[in-house]
């Protein structure tokens, strides 16, 4: 497993990319960019929305057939995990844990038929926003679903104490 935020264990996951996120400070406040057209790893634009996780409360698995998702936290801290189920990826079976937020302000992209899911940590909602690439088509969405303790996914979602 690779831990997002250093060297730690295997490779990313085929497909991810990070991207240090820039804050830009003055005497009224802050401003943060997330994603530019401009960026080396931006696809396209689909929609813009936020979800919030309660302390405690696991919001996993899904992946997308067609999506690719361009995820950071805005407010709090989040535990973002991703597994590589792709038979054909060189990271095929991977997982990388990434703790995104006010603490870690990064973006990552992820590709689809990535599994993935996040949690709050900290003791503090955490306010997710995503940038897909696609729309979400309320009819047929591109969007499956598992339970948090799937035997799909093998991760374990208890806090690990060292």
């Amino acid at each position: 497993m690779r831990d997002g935020n250093d060297e730690i264990g295997g490779e990313m996951i085929q497909g991810v990319e990070t991207k240090k996120l820039r804050v830009i400070p003055d005497e009224r406040g802050w401003l943060m960019e997330i994603l530019r057209n401009d960026d080396s790893l931006f696809v396209r634009f689909g929609q813009v929305y936020v979800t919030m996780a309660y302390p405690g409360m696991i919001k996993a698995w899904h992946y997308h057939k067609i999506q690719t998702d361009f995820i950071t936290v805005v407010r709090g801290m989040a535990k973002l995990v991703l597994f590589d189920n792709r038979k054909d990826s060189s990271t095929y079976k991977e997982i990388n844990e990434y703790f995104v937020g006010e603490k870690n302000p990064i973006l990552v992209k992820i590709p689809p038929l990535v599994w993935h899911g996040f949690c709050a940590v900290g003791g503090k909602e955490a306010l997710m926003l995503n940038c897909p690439t696609e729309v979400y088509k309320y009819d047929v969405p591109d969007e499956f679903r598992e339970d948090p303790s799937t035997d799909k996914v093998p991760y374990d979602w208890k806090p690990k104490h060292g």
